[in-house]
């Protein structure tokens, strides 16, 4: 056996196990024991418990950027870019400590599975729920895209092997596990992944400070040849502008996101969210901030400029690993990107299906007086699942261009939709129908159009301009209009 095949190992394994497990938590659901197959396979029957909680959040919010993008900008700018990824260390305790109990309250009253059945009972709005299930499936697609070809790309630079060989290992096995095992495997699979993550990471910070003479040595030739990656501000690469846009980016408003919301739905008591609080918190910022790290280290291994290394900082991280690392060790550390990427994809996977069948179908058809079946939910649900995965899979073979541009603003265009929709919704009682759909259509509107044509205020990111205009729909729709039902409020207030 080759030392190249022996470096695949690892990564059959992890895909052995996902499958494996998926399956295996698969069975309540597969068997309906607990008699309603929508409330098992989208939020795991309200079961999960502290550390399967912090984890899943975690694997959910880190993507393959994290573990590549990320890094590799820490190698081209600095420290600065470890002091502005400091601000991820919130975004766990910011959705679950502030959405994660009165959500979890708010979802049992009205037996919500979805956290469009939540938009659709506050603001009693159809249309709006509609909205919400089309602006999560195309920001979701266009981010699962971009995770399919991150991790194919990665598994193609580091082992040898062909883009198409890892976009088919990984990608087909991540369709077929979040299909079968539904919310409940996804969170367990999404708990491998994040000690996987951790694991690989804490491989790779060895390898490299080993490789580049360890951490004196590797500062001493930074101060010597590149001496702005010390500065905050790295010789003007790293302006005040940027930080406060990745701070709200990447820090403030991801309470808005929908894919770590729903998580805020499926704990089983009060204890297990403040574990996974205090837990999740802790391993967010150890992940975020050394990976980063990592980036910066890797200019004692990698010590030419950016053009020698194909001329993009995407490449920084698997250079890095096949410069630091032999075959086998390297298959266990790229475990950790594609582990992100992994279940990025399954979480966006499971909550667009569940807009589609649970959101739309099924509510449509009932609405209608037609019931529907647990048994034609359970092979829908699989079903579409199974169908989406095909269809980002296809599109990953060949993505265009396009697709990473839309990427880039896929999660402002999320938090610009849904943040005040959430965090207003549920704590603000003048908040209504009207405010609610000029906030979410015209900050999401707002927010795309101008980052279409590049237009920034004040050089801040274009999420800026999204937040606003989405504050404002809601304020002036909601004080302009009637208030909502006092037996509507009754539920959150």
């Amino acid at each position: 056996m080759s030392s190249v095949a022996a470096g695949l190992i690892p990564i059959f394994l992890l895909m052995a196990v996902m499958l494996f497990v998926s399956w295996y938590m698969g069975s309540d659901a597969r068997k309906n024991k607990t008699g309603d197959f929508a409330k098992e396979y989208f939020i795991g029957s309200r079961k999960l418990g502290g550390f399967v909680l912090a984890m899943t959040t975690v694997a959910t919010y880190s993507s393959v950027s994290s573990f590549v993008g990320g890094p590799g900008q820490a190698w081209s700018v600095g420290f600065g870019w470890i002091y502005m990824s400091v601000v991820q260390v919130t975004a766990l305790l910011l959705v679950l400590g502030v959405l994660g109990k009165k959500m979890a309250i708010v979802a049992r009253r009205i037996d919500a599975v979805t956290v469009i059945d939540v938009i659709r009972h506050r603001y009693q709005s159809d249309l709006l729920a509609g909205l919400a299930a089309a602006i999560i499936v195309l920001f979701f697609g266009a981010t699962m895209v971009a995770q399919f070809v991150g991790g194919a790309k990665l598994f193609e630079a580091v082992t040898g092997y062909s883009y198409m060989y890892g976009l088919v290992l990984f990608g087909i096995t991540v369709v077929i596990f979040t299909a079968v095992g539904g919310f409940r495997g996804v969170a367990v699979t999404d708990a491998i992944c994040a000690v996987c993550m951790l694991v690989g990471m804490v491989i790779l910070l060895v390898a490299i400070l080993k490789a580049g003479g360890g951490y004196s040595q590797i500062m001493e030739h930074i101060s010597e040849t590149k001496p702005q990656l010390l500065e905050p501000f790295s010789g003007g690469n790293m302006p005040l502008t940027l930080y406060i846009s990745q701070w709200m980016l990447v820090g403030l408003f991801t309470i808005g996101l929908p894919q770590s919301v729903v998580r805020c739905m499926s704990y089983k008591d009060t204890k297990s969210l403040h574990n996974a609080i205090l837990l999740g918190t802790i391993v967010i910022g150890a992940m975020n901030v050394g990976m980063n790290f990592i980036g910066v280290m890797a200019n004692g291994v990698l010590t030419k400029d950016l053009a020698a290394y194909g001329g993009s900082v995407d490449n920084i991280i698997p250079k890095a690993i096949v410069a630091s690392l032999p075959p086998v060790l390297a298959g266990i550390t790229i475990i950790g990107p594609i582990c992100a990427s992994i279940s990025t994809i399954s979480s966006l996977l499971l909550t667009s299906s569940s807009s589609i069948i649970k959101d739309v179908f099924v509510y449509e058809r009932e609405k209608r007086g037609k019931a529907v079946s647990q048994k034609t939910i359970g092979w829908m649900s699989q079903l579409m699942t199974l169908v989406l995965g095909i269809i980002v899979f296809v599109i990953s073979i060949n993505p265009p261009g396009v697709i990473w541009k839309i990427n880039m603003f896929a999660f402002g265009g999320l938090e610009s939709a849904f943040l005040c929709t959430f965090v207003l919704g549920l704590f603000w009682k003048r908040a209504n129908r009207t405010g609610a759909l000029l906030s979410m259509a015209g900050g999401t509107l707002a927010y795309c159009i101008t980052m279409v044509l590049g237009f920034k205020l004040f050089g801040i990111h274009q999420i800026l301009i999204g937040m606003a205009v989405s504050i404002l729909g809601m304020v002036i729709g909601s004080v302009a209009t009637k208030p909502t039902e006092k037996k509507v409020l009754d539920v959150y207030f």
